[in-house]
């Protein structure tokens, strides 16, 4: 009788997988007892968890609107809740309202999808962890911070960028200028993400990538806020320039979707990028950043203003929660 070869073996049933816990890891085995109290134990355990789960909803309020209340009027019942220990289906949101970044997400909306941009144009070059310390060293700075106040509450950065613009929009293409007044455009309506993008959000890779080369060299170079963004400036004053001609005929609507949309031979790296470059802009960029921080100096406010600000601020948050 011929030997079987151990190939010829067929392999035994494969073991079922182990089970996994809600977190990915392998449960542990439980041990039954035969009148039925783990059972009674575990049906009694998930009771007590909805009922927990329960407080806590009551105690935060519809996506979090009472939990400024709360921590405020009874921080005591706050810190022993949180030491028993917050409920899975609610970590998530609190811990954003803990930190805070849930009302910097109400206060700030789409600033994420301009950042999803950058953080995509990033990765296609790099791995993660070197994408992600690329965007602190832009945000927070190894020596210092380009972009940080362009994602800060209000973004007040943006609102600066915008007002030079418009100037530096008006003194350069003085025609361009006046047609713009004409049909009530300002670059609110079609430049904010040129600057909290650096422009990879709305224009051909192949020159935001050309735009983000200089960029990065002179921001870090100069060690100077203006010097390093001035390409973003030149680089729509060029684009203005190049459809001046055509952007001067138009009205408002058919104006702003132009703006939004330049041409395709407008976006040639090799046509815009030297003429951009051809455009001073320096003395002039940093005269209208102190023209408009002498227009948006606040004045000292009397701590009764300043609580009516904060709860209005907080009325506010409250019903962009609900």
């Amino acid at each position: 009788m011929a030997k079987k070869r151990i190939d010829d073996y067929e392999p035994g049933p494969v073991p079922p997988p182990a089970p996994l816990d809600r977190f990915g890891f392998v449960k542990r085995e439980l041990s039954y007892s035969h009148d039925g109290s783990m059972k009674e134990r575990s049906a009694y355990e998930y009771e007590r968890e909805e009922r927990r789960v329960q407080k806590w909803r009551k105690m935060i309020g519809i996506g979090g609107s009472d939990w400024a209340y709360y921590v405020k009027r009874k921080p005591h019942v706050v810190k022993r809740r949180i030491r028993k220990g917050i409920p899975e289906c609610l970590r998530g949101l609190i811990w954003q309202l803990i930190s805070g970044s849930r009302d910097l997400l109400l206060m700030n909306p789409g600033v994420y999808e301009g950042m999803g941009f950058l953080a995509g144009l990033l990765l296609l070059y790099m791995s993660e962890e070197d994408a992600f310390w690329l965007l602190v060293a832009l945000l927070k700075g190894a020596v210092h911070a380009p972009m940080e106040g362009l994602y800060l509450v209000g973004l007040p950065l943006v609102q600066q960028y915008l007002f030079q613009f418009d100037n530096l929009a008006r003194e350069y293409l003085p025609k361009l200028g006046e047609h713009f007044t004409q049909e009530m455009v300002n670059p609110s309506m079609y430049a904010s993400q040129w600057f909290i993008t650096v422009f990879s959000y709305s224009f051909p890779f192949h020159l935001a990538l050309r735009i983000w080369d200089v960029f990065l060299y002179e921001i870090y170079i100069y060690h100077i806020h203006l010097q390093g963004v001035q390409i973003v400036f030149k680089v729509g004053l060029a684009l203005l320039k190049y459809c001046h001609d055509d952007l001067i005929k138009l009205p408002f609507e058919k104006l702003i979707y132009a703006l939004r949309n330049f041409p395709e031979d407008a976006m040639d790296p090799d046509t815009l990028l030297p003429m951009a470059y051809s455009i001073k802009v320096s003395k002039r960029l940093e005269e209208l950043k102190q023209d408009y921080e002498k227009k948006n100096q606040k004045p000292v406010q009397s701590k009764e203003f300043n609580e009516k600000q904060k709860q209005s601020q907080e009325r506010f948050l409250s019903s962009k929660r609900s």
